[in-house]
């Protein structure tokens, strides 16, 4: 059965909450509406990094102590009032709408303890959209043992589906983490976190410039990347780990750069994220090779891929690998634009 759907998406680069309208069976997209965006102001985001901060010591998923409950609610009304502004500018009513997915913010990811924990009042913003809300998507794989992250590897499949493409498609996820998506046809379907997104380089921001995000890349196109720094990262236990695997916003917020002009500690922790990146499309990439098959296309969306500089690797700098360069194209993607469905294709140049 068709079902005509809100979702409602509020990820860990802390930017605002995405909405975006489609048709769907839960399988398949009929067709794509419109979409929207409510930013949080710099009040609310400094309210949800004190959120997260706060959370590391939750022990029950429900507990809301401290200033989560302040940030529940906030996060609440923030999507409420997404809605309100989408539907309006649409002119859509709550009668056309069948249901609304409502995802929540994430405070902490933790699988190994069998513990996630998103805030965020579903009943409270079902009262006051006056539509069904589904909610609470992560908790029963995470409680059964699995990751529970990424969360949107079948729309991807979905997505890919209506590019009509052959061949296996990778889709690379930037947010506050970076995941990938790796499609072959209706029977291979493989996802995982990545590595950093745009999390750390945000944070580096705030510290470093009193700024929420590096604007465009223009930061990071001016400085330097410390090499030596990327390398030592990316030897983190968890990059040596096969998939399934997932991550926690903060999981590498330890690791501290030297003394260094903050366009360097841009390019540098870029180049983090996109090293991360390359490596997991790279063996994807091997293994359509070794299907013999000639497509190597791929698909960029969250936040990160609008940010401007691309993802650009210089082989030249890392070494027992081949030259890679993962580069966003912003605007459409097949010259079908969606709004914030849309996919800006990345190129995978393997030499």
């Amino acid at each position: 059965m068709m079902l005509t759907t809100i979702g409602l998406m509020s990820g860990t680069s802390l930017d605002g909450v995405d909405v975006a309208m489609i048709e769907t069976d839960g399988k398949r997209v009929k067709a794509f509406g419109p979409s929207g965006y409510r930013p949080y102001t710099k009040d609310e985001r400094n309210l949800l990094r004190q959120a997260l901060t706060e959370a590391v010591d939750l022990a029950e998923r429900d507990a809301r102590p401290g200033i989560l409950r302040e940030a529940e609610r906030a996060v609440t009304i923030a999507h409420a009032e997404a809605i309100a502004a989408f539907t309006a500018q649409n002119r859509i009513t709550c009668e056309d709408i069948d249901i609304v997915g409502f995802h929540g913010q994430t405070v902490l990811h933790r699988p190994e303890r069998k513990l996630t924990v998103q805030i965020g009042d579903a009943a409270a913003l079902a009262k006051a959209i006056h539509i069904p809300v589904m909610h609470d998507f992560r908790a029963a794989d995470v409680a059964a043992g699995g990751q529970g992250a990424p969360f949107v590897p079948v729309y991807h499949r979905a997505l890919a589906q209506s590019l009509e493409r052959e061949g296996p498609i990778v889709v690379v996820n930037i947010g506050g983490v970076s995941n990938i998506t790796y499609i072959d046809g209706n029977d291979t379907l493989i996802a995982c976190d990545t590595g950093p997104g745009n999390a750390l380089l945000d944070d580096y921001m705030v510290r470093m410039t009193d700024q929420p995000f590096d604007c465009e890349g223009r930061m990071a196109a001016q400085g330097m990347v410390d090499v030596a720094w990327v390398m030592r990262a990316l030897e983190l236990p968890f990059f040596a780990l096969q998939p399934p695997k997932s991550l926690d916003r903060n999981d590498f917020a330890s690791l501290k750069l030297r003394d260094m002009p903050p366009a360097d500690g841009a390019a540098t922790l870029t180049a983090f994220t996109a090293e991360a990146i390359a490596r997991i499309v790279q063996d994807a990439s091997r293994a359509a090779t070794a299907r013999h098959c000639r497509s190597r296309r791929g698909v960029g969306l969250g936040s990160g891929r609008d940010r401007g500089t691309g993802l650009r690797v210089p082989g030249g700098a890392w070494p027992e690998r081949p030259a890679a360069e993962l580069s966003c194209h912003h605007g459409r993607a097949d010259a079908d634009d969606r709004g914030d469905h849309r996919a800006a294709v990345i190129s995978m140049q393997l030499h």
